[in-house]
């Protein structure tokens, strides 16, 4: 698995500058309509012009300096990123001289002055806004590509219990979910929330459930579980007869084929991404819907992080904060804040985990600039979030499910 951010952007940005760096030399009203030059003629006197064009010069003379001083010390989180990965191969230990120590520079210089003539410039046509797909589209997409509709619970606690039900069972602990869950829906999160919708209007991802999946996070845990939730549906089914026993049959016929096109690619994220955005890909995220398979896939994806730490060596039981951060960040990123004692989360500036352009649309992180501090305002949201109603329905599902767990772990 190719471990990506989920929400938080790792994307560099160009800083582009304006289109009067280029333009230096004097104004020629004759080379303009006479409507645009009067009106430029009317609006700023020729001081006014000189004036500008000076603060002009000063600003990009200090926006130069400043974009040097930070390509360096970009480059330099870069470079000990990648010391840090190849001492993680060689089996070496990394330490804090593995690490950028100091903080970002932060542009100081003036601003950009207002150009007292602006250029009358031709609209440009803006890209047509890219699709989100709601619910209603994934469900018509499972009904169009696969003739199918996912199960959904006849009540949210109804959801919570299996989900709590699976998550117990494959190791995960109450606190754990529950928190992530907090975290990720606000307390009040329900099976289908989602990203953008649970507190706005406007869908801002295809982020849906308790530990908000994207359409790429479902189409990949199918490659890569699905077999084994094919299996645990088919020891559901025998336990079933008539009219449920078909429809069970009907959907482990459906997920077969969902987990067949996730792995007719290589295993690899930008190809699973590829398919998440397809009709098809859309078809194959309705199963977050499902009462049968959706608790499956909400806890795979928090697995998914604590068997990559276990992999790595971290044997200790990872805090919900810790969890979050590799679910938000990505398993390879994420685990790299969780390794270090305390006293290296202290010095460690937050921007060591970016690169420049995810971290300067990052508030949160940029607020709380070292690993310390972000892991201790993750925690204060978990707290907060966590006496919502949702987060205390989500505890009550888990504190049921361990009483059912123990029963089954004991009959066996």
């Amino acid at each position: 698995m190719q471990y990506r951010s989920i929400r938080i952007a790792l994307t560099i940005a160009a800083l582009a500058l304006p289109l009067e760096a280029a333009r230096t030399f004097p104004l020629d009203a004759s080379t303009l309509p006479p409507a645009v030059s009067g009106a430029m003629a009317s609006a700023a006197s020729p001081q006014a012009i000189a004036n500008y064009r000076r603060k002009l010069g000063v600003y990009l003379q200090a926006r130069a300096a400043f974009e040097g001083e930070a390509h360096a010390y970009w480059s330099r989180i870069a470079e000990k990123r990648r010391t840090r990965y190849a001492k993680w191969r060689a089996h070496e230990s990394v330490t804090l001289d593995d690490y950028v120590l100091s903080q970002p520079p932060v542009y100081a210089g003036p601003k950009r002055p207002v150009n007292p003539a602006p250029e009358i410039l031709p609209e440009v046509p803006r890209p047509p806004r890219r699709h989100i797909p709601l619910v209603a589209d994934l469900l018509n997409a499972a009904a169009q590509y696969y003739h199918w509709t996912p199960q959904q619970p006849a009540s949210e606690r109804q959801f919570m219990r299996a989900y709590a039900r699976d998550a117990l069972t494959s190791g995960l602990t109450g606190r754990q979910a529950v928190r992530v869950y907090a975290f990720e829906t606000g307390g009040i999160g329900k099976h289908d929330s989602q990203s953008g919708l649970i507190y706005g209007s406007h869908a801002i991802s295809t982020a849906i459930g308790y530990n908000q999946l994207l359409t790429t996070n479902t189409v990949e845990l199918l490659a890569e579980q699905g077999e084994g939730m094919v299996k645990a549906l088919t020891r559901k089914a025998v336990g079933l007869s008539g009219p449920a026993r078909q429809a069970m049959l009907d959907k482990i016929a459906v997920l077969k084929r969902m987990v067949a096109l996730a792995r007719s690619v290589p295993d690899e994220w930008s190809q699973h991404e590829r398919i998440a955005d397809t009709p098809q890909g859309w078809a194959m995220h309705a199963m977050v819907l499902d009462i049968d398979v959706g608790p499956m896939l909400q806890t795979e994806k928090l697995l998914t992080s604590v068997k990559f730490a276990r992999q790595k060596g971290y044997m200790r039981p990872l805090t919900a904060a810790e969890l979050e951060m590799m679910n938000l960040t990505g398993d390879g990123t994420g685990l790299d804040m969780v390794m270090m004692p305390q006293a290296m989360r202290e010095q460690v500036p937050t921007a060591n985990f970016f690169q420049r352009g995810g971290y300067e649309h990052n508030p949160v992180a940029i607020r709380h600039n070292t690993v310390a501090r972000l892991l201790a305002v993750t925690d204060a949201r978990m707290d907060s979030c966590s006496r919502k109603p949702g987060a205390k329905q989500l505890a009550a599902a888990f504190q049921g499910g361990l009483g059912l767990v123990s029963q089954e772990r004991s009959g066996r």
